[in-house]
């Protein structure tokens, strides 16, 4: 094998531990599946080492092909590096730039800032996977992560992007129907909509004088999908506790009204994250600038007298 066969094979197989099988990584290189085989069963044979373990069912990577992705990863990140840094250096960065994200977040505020981003940088891909929970960065080949809350993982490194009021709100149509409540204790009338996983019923947090205090509750629909919160809210099914982003336009229209906002708790913090100790690739840095920039306040100036 040449050396840039070797790259490129390099490139294949840490795809290849990142996607999960042979066929994924074929449709993302525009090659047929056989032919992503016999690359990396040549840098097998070049490195005298079983990487992969193919069966019928499922790709298996084997303990050196554990031990070989994690330096091959950061010589690739490496090597992308290099290519943007040097060079015509008025070439725009290129690449795949892989972000995870809450489905509703997103949809609602990372979808609607990527059309002026690619115009700045139209040599970047973005592949964007959505999903509650929180994955696992390195194990699964994801760049960059939105999260929401307290940060406790310290193999990451974060930059905060903004922090979300966390509001009570229903529909003009709901409280039309039922009243608006003016006080905690009126909750207790109202039907909610309830955030739950597994069963578990989530309480809201509410802020009542100096003290955070817990409610549970009550209603007909418990989901555990942000967008079906949003969705319910929108239907007239009851009072939700949202961040604000969630139903800001129509907040901002009047179709849904802010409720009993004394009680609400300290904002939510929202973080960029990217695993700790790791080259960050240009092109990933430019869309860390970008996004941190999109979500920064704007600046107030001070009025003339």
């Amino acid at each position: 094998m040449t050396c840039m066969d070797r790259m490129h094979a390099i490139r294949l197989f840490v795809r290849l531990v990142e996607c999960g099988s042979f066929s994924a990584v074929g449709r993302e290189e525009g090659i047929g599946q056989p032919a992503v085989s016999k690359q990396i069963g040549a840098l097998e044979r070049y490195l005298g080492e079983q990487l992969v373990l193919r069966t019928s069912r499922q790709v298996v990577i084997t303990e050196a092909g554990h031990a070989f992705y994690e330096s091959a990863k950061r010589l690739m990140d490496d090597f992308d590096a290099l290519e943007s840094s040097v060079g015509d250096r008025r070439r725009s960065p290129r690449g795949t730039i892989r972000i995870n994200t809450a489905p509703a977040h997103g949809r609602l505020c990372i979808t609607p800032l990527l059309p002026e981003f690619f115009r700045r940088y139209p040599d970047v891909t973005i592949q964007m996977s959505v999903s509650e929970r929180h994955v696992d960065l390195v194990g699964e080949g994801v760049d960059l992560a939105i999260r929401h809350g307290r940060l406790v993982d310290s193999s990451l490194t974060a930059r905060k992007l903004s922090e979300a009021d966390s509001v009570l709100t229903a529909s003009r149509d709901y409280l039309s129907r039922n009243g608006v409540p003016t006080r905690l204790a009126e909750l207790d009338q109202h039907t909610c909509i309830v955030f739950a996983k597994d069963r578990e019923r989530y309480p809201w947090s509410l802020k009542v004088g100096k003290e955070t205090v817990s409610y549970m509750p009550h209603g007909s629909l418990l989901t555990g999908d942000a967008e079906h919160v949003r969705a319910a809210v929108l239907c007239g099914l009851g009072i939700a506790q949202a961040p604000r982003w969630l139903l800001a336009e129509e907040i901002r229209s009047g179709q849904v009204q802010v409720l009993l906002p004394k009680l609400q708790p300290a904002r939510v913090p929202i973080h960029l994250v990217y695993p700790a100790g790791r080259r960050v690739p240009v092109r990933v840095r430019v869309f860390i600038d970008y996004l941190a920039a999109a979500f920064a306040p704007p600046v107030r100036r001070p009025q003339r007298p």
